[in-house]
């Protein structure tokens, strides 16, 4: 069986698993929708959340990322990694015992202010559309490829399948869904980790490969890919060219931001008890290790890959011994890789650089193909080639999905990644789409606006919308601000600039009133937000190390958020009166253990 025929086959399959689940758990009542009746298993609940932590970011574009850029690309796995942890010793239980639906009801609640619970929905639909914008570009170029369509097209295709089984479903819909498509994309990572580690080390385990030699050299591959590195003019693949302070404020962006995200907060509020959320804690942590600690070794293996098959080789398989293998081709079509031959010999010249100007050059496009063809059979570009001796573009974000066929993996084997990249990136999406359906239904109408609204009612807007979300969605996946790690990299930056803050203090502070809780909010997200648009859409020229503030880049501006909302926050409550007595209680209250509170077994 062909590629495509396998990629029908098994996506299909999933595709059907998914819908199926959908209509078994569609949600009857706004405590399913919400929060799948608040009656979902540890264990189920912990690999749900998996599914809905490991977004296209994580399955597509992280070890894409660490490919390219080695040593710099392991922020976002730490960040990532430490983030979850972060959010399971810090947040999970409070917000659990807490027991409502959302973090804007949360916020509402804490800070006694439907104004603060205004302005953490806002916050919400936000964050929620900046990262679901990475989820549907990944979901077009995961259909680009092996639909053979435009990427368009396959944004179109996603919308209408998270169109299904979120707006059905709610979170008991999804809840379950994300069960099935966690079980998909481990697996679909896992199988071509596991060939391609044999191959190159002859480990099964890639974790060991990583660290090993590759087979009959009795060079280390990491050494191996430092050499190659060192021949064609990049920096070292073990060694950084980003400096401490930036290393340093993307990681903990990336941490902190993680422990604001609304998706994954709610999580928390799905299982029965206080118990059961520590415990979902654990087997979340669990079923992501097994994907974070594979990454870097599908990301070396990869890198290996493409430069001992790529650079060098001729376009036609005519003109010498070593030929751009098939899969060059198919790849080229969607945009998402090309070459043009600079110095007319027929190769494929891969050296540091950017290969175009000045479209790709500032990574805000693909390259524009002309749709001719050159002498050598390359397809022709409209964006005017750089002096730089490079001659291939190649986007990030196919690396994972390109490997198994770049490696010369089985048919099924890359039918398998495809239905993987799309299981991590649909699951993602609905979650997100469900915290824009909620924030509007529940906090905005429900809790804010239209307080006597029926549960039918409620219901109803729930999914109008979630539908709406999804058309959103779909805009932004089809013009996306950046790579998809890149643009969830800012979602988290809002995240860690808006919510961290003030669900931290609303947990661990008595003082923390309303006035200080929305100030620090609003001046968090503002300041964040200015300062990515300044550097990406509005002055993309400036993107550089020399131009920004402090040397932190727009991936780690979210921590200076977050110190200017804690500080913000606690000057404003500082000068204005304090909370209630009975919201004083109430945090009192959340910090106890129910068992402490009636001198029981710890049992809660």
């Amino acid at each position: 069986m062909t590629i495509q025929s396998w990629t029908f086959l098994i996506v299909g399959l999933s595709f059907a698993l998914y819908i199926g689940i959908a209509l078994r758990a569609r949600a009857v009542s706004t405590k399913e929708f919400y929060v799948a009746g608040a009656g979902v298993p540890p264990i189920a609940n912990g690999m749900a959340t998996a599914a809905d932590w490991m977004s296209a970011a994580s399955f597509i574009s992280m070890a894409g990322l660490i490919s390219f850029l080695g040593y710099d690309g392991s922020v976002y796995l730490m960040g990532w990694t430490g983030g979850y942890v972060l959010l399971a010793l810090l947040l999970a239980p409070y917000l659990r015992k807490f027991g409502k639906f959302t973090v804007p009801d949360f916020i509402g609640d804490r800070y006694y202010s439907s104004s603060a619970r205004i302005v953490a929905v806002f916050c919400a639909i936000f964050i929620s559309f900046t990262y679901v914008a990475g989820q549907m570009r990944g979901v077009g170029i995961v259909f680009s490829r092996f639909l053979e369509v435009p990427i368009n097209t396959g944004v179109w295709i996603g919308m209408a399948i998270v169109f299904f089984y979120a707006v059905l479903g709610g979170m008991k819909g999804i809840t379950y869904t994300q069960v099935a498509q966690y079980c998909v994309l481990i697996f679909a990572y896992m199988v071509p980790a596991i060939f391609i580690s044999l191959m190159i080390s002859g480990s099964a385990v890639p974790q060991l490969g990583l660290g090993g030699e590759v087979s009959g050299t009795g060079v280390a591959l990491l050494d191996r890919l430092d050499g190659l590195h060192e021949q064609l003019g990049f920096s070292p693949y073990t060694g950084g060219s980003r400096s401490t302070i930036d290393i340093f404020f993307i990681t903990a962006a990336l941490m902190v931001g993680t422990a604001g995200l609304p998706h994954v907060i709610v999580r928390f509020y799905t299982v029965p008890r206080v118990r059961d959320a520590r415990a979902s804690v654990g087997w979340a942590l669990l079923f992501i290790a097994l994907l974070y600690t594979t990454a870097p070794a599908v990301a070396a293996f990869a890198r290996v890959n493409l430069i001992e098959t790529v650079e060098g080789a001729h376009y036609r398989a005519s003109e010498a011994e070593r030929s751009l293998p098939k899969w060059f081709r198919t790849w080229e079509n969607t945009g998402l890789i090309a070459w043009v031959d600079k110095d007319d010999d027929g190769r494929v010249t891969y050296r540091a650089g950017p290969a175009f100007a000045p479209l790709a050059e500032q990574n805000k496009v693909a390259p524009v193909f002309s749709g001719e063809r050159g002498e050598h059979g390359e397809r022709l570009l409209l964006n005017e080639p750089t002096e730089n001796p490079n001659e291939l573009y190649v986007d990030r974000d196919i690396m994972v999905l390109a490997n198994p066929e770049i490696a010369r993996l089985p048919n099924w084997v890359v039918g398998l990644v495809a239905a993987g990249g799309l299981a991590a990136a649909l699951s993602t999406a609905a979650g997100l789409l469900l915290v824009v359906s909620t924030a509007v239904s529940h906090d905005l109408l429900k809790r804010s606006l239209l307080p006597r609204i029926s549960e039918v009612a409620e219901l109803r807007a729930a999914r109008i919308s979630a539908a709406l979300a999804v058309c959103v969605a779909g805009y932004l996946g089809i013009h996306p601000p950046g790579f998809v790690a890149q643009v969830v990299a800012f979602a988290f930056g809002l995240a860690a600039s808006s919510f961290f803050p003030a669900i931290i203090m609303g947990v661990f502070s008595r003082r923390m009133n309303r006035e200080g809780a929305i100030s620090g909010m609003l001046v968090g997200i503002t300041f964040t937000t200015a300062y990515i648009v300044n550097f990406k859409f509005v002055h993309p020229e400036m993107n550089t190390p020399e131009h920004w503030l402090l040397g932190i880049s727009p991936e780690g501006i979210g921590t200076v958020g977050m110190v200017i909302n804690f500080t913000v926050a606690a000057f404003v409550s500082h000068f204005t009166p304090a909370p209630p007595d009975e919201v004083q209680r109430l945090v009192e209250h959340i910090r106890v253990p129910r068992a402490a509170e009636e001198g029981g077994s710890g049992d809660d």
